[in-house]
């Protein structure tokens, strides 16, 4: 779940992507899984899906390196894009209730109008691209 406030625009790094629509201080979450928001599916579930619904949640989901289950970000978080370095850095806190808590903090201060980043091997087993 997307805790700050963002805008979709087309991307230098690829297609669309996330940008800041304000200041946002360094080491402020910005995103964060949240139980009952972001969707949560197990491999086998992913392979019984229609095979257009099966591409999708392979385009836009990560698998958890936790966990080994597919999450889908059910809002615009979906379109961070990979960057190294990343202006932000993800990773399950220790204390984590789950292996998907996962949650992502910025890394450094991220001007209104900054697309925002993620390093996927931090948190994404998946093997690349579809």
């Amino acid at each position: 779940m997307i805790l700050v406030k963002t805008l979709l625009a087309p991307s230098g790094i690829h297609g669309f992507g996330l940008f800041a629509a304000e200041f946002i201080p360094a080491k402020t979450i910005v995103w964060e899984f949240r139980e009952g928001f972001d969707l949560v599916l197990t491999p086998e579930a992913v392979e019984a899906l229609p095979p257009a619904a099966r591409a999708q949640m392979l385009h836009y989901a990560y698998i958890s390196k936790s966990s080994g289950n597919y999450i889908l970000c059910a809002d615009d978080a979906r379109f961070f894009n990979h960057a190294v370095p990343a202006n932000t850095h993800c990773f399950v806190p220790e204390q984590a209730s789950s292996p998907e808590a996962l949650i992502c903090i910025a890394v450094r201060d991220i001007p209104a109008g900054e697309e925002l980043t993620n390093d996927y091997s931090e948190f994404d087993a998946s093997p690349g691209p579809v």
